[in-house]
Formats: structure tokens, C-alpha cells, sequence
């Protein structure tokens, strides 16, 4: 099947049309599309130099916070209060430190400059969020996602020091639970995440969340 190529119109084709997880290339990362992105279970994912690409796999990678596992190591960490952890007070920073974070076997980042602007806009408007983590003055940790609805969608994050992302997705899944939260999308899948709960879900079963009340 050709992939949808997006024109100026805000609009995407239906997800179930899918081909490898690709819905549709092209267009631009105006809060209005990417809102109806996440609405619709898409998000974008691409590098520089290429097409915005816009995906929603199926399965979905996802955690549902009461499923959260948290390691007895990881206890141990908590308890001690070593780190501050902050909510939606350094947006531009966590953003900025994820895309410089070097990432083993990856060249670049795929948070391009036009990526970063396009969240800071979305996080302005109180749709992308951030968590924060502090060793001291220091910022040593966090992670920024897009919140739709009991869905939230984690985008990235980063650590400087030992266990500092871990601190950041816990405090975030733990708060984001007592504010009615579902569902967190982990969108790419990973070890870490399986190991801490998070399975796979069918795309359709994804986006009822993504509907409900």
C-alpha cells in the first residue's frame, strides 16, 4: 500500500490502514496536528533530514500504572531521599538534556530543533508535561511527555547519574495515578520497561483509552 502523504489540511488517515506501523508522512508539528495526533494514537518519529513520519504500531508498548514493579534496589533508592523531584518546572531543560543525551548505537537524536520548539508549544498550552529530577541545584534526570485525556504518552528522557530516569518515570507513573491516569504509553519497546511491568496491548484495545470518559 502507498503510505498517506499529509497535505496543509489537519487531518489523518485512519490508523488501521497502518503499513509497519506508518500511517502517513509529511506535514508539520503545529500543536493543532499534533494534538489530533495523539487523540487519533499517532505520534511522530523520524530524523533529521527526513519527512516527519507519523506512527501507530500495533501491538502498542505500554505500562498501566498499577502495574508499576518497583525493584527492591530501587526501593532502597527511594527511601533514601537523595533526589528532589519536581513536576512541569524545568520543561525546556528536561527537553533540551534529552535531545543532547548520547544514546548507545544511535548517531544524533531524533529530537530535531523543530521537535523541541513544537513541545515547548504543546507543554505552553498545558499538554506536554515534564518531571524533574535534582541532585541539589544540579537537574541530573527527567522525562516529557503529551498527556490525552487517561493517556499519557512518554516521549523521552534522560539521566546524568545512576538511577535518576528510574526516580523520574516512578514519581511521574505514581502521580500520574492518583490524577486518574490509565495508561502510559512507553511507544518504543524496551527491557528496562518490561522488567518494571509494561507489556503489549493491541492498537485497537490502545485507542478505547484514548476515548474513554
Amino acid at each position: 500500500m502507498p503510505i498517506y502523504q499529509l497535505t496543509d489540511d489537519i487531518i489523518f488517515p485512519p490508523v488501521e490502514g497502518a503499513e509497519d506501523g506508518i500511517v502517513a508522512v509529511g506535514g508539520d508539528l503545529l500543536p493543532e496536528r499534533l494534538i489530533l495526533a495523539y487523540q487519533s494514537g499517532i505520534f511522530p518519529w523520524y530524523s533529521k533530514g527526513e519527512p516527519i513520519i507519523w506512527w501507530s504500531p500495533d501491538p502498542r508498548f505500554i505500562l498501566f500504572p498499577e502495574k508499576l514493579h518497583i525493584s527492591r534496589s530501587m526501593k532502597r533508592v527511594l527511601k533514601k531521599e537523595d533526589f528532589k523531584v519536581t513536576f512541569n518546572q524545568a520543561f525546556e531543560k528536561v527537553i533540551n538534556e534529552c535531545k543532547r543525551m548520547p544514546r548507545p548505537g544511535q548517531k544524533g537524536t531524533w529530537i530535531t530543533d523543530e521537535m523541541e520548539l513544537a513541545y515547548i508549544r504543546l507543554h505552553d498550552m498545558g499538554i506536554a508535561e515534564s518531571v524533574e529530577v535534582w541532585k541539589g541545584d544540579d537537574l541530573v534526570g527527567g522525562m516529557y511527555g503529551v498527556r490525552t485525556g487517561k493517556v499519557f504518552s512518554g516521549e523521552s528522557m534522560f539521566s546524568k547519574v545512576s538511577n535518576a530516569s528510574k526516580v523520574a518515570l516512578i514519581h511521574f507513573i505514581k502521580r500520574f495515578k492518583s490524577d486518574g491516569g490509565k495508561l502510559f504509553d512507553c511507544q518504543v519497546h524496551s527491557d528496562h520497561m518490561v522488567r518494571i511491568g509494561a507489556e503489549n496491548i493491541s492498537r485497537e484495545a490502545y485507542l478505547k483509552f484514548l476515548i474513554e470518559d
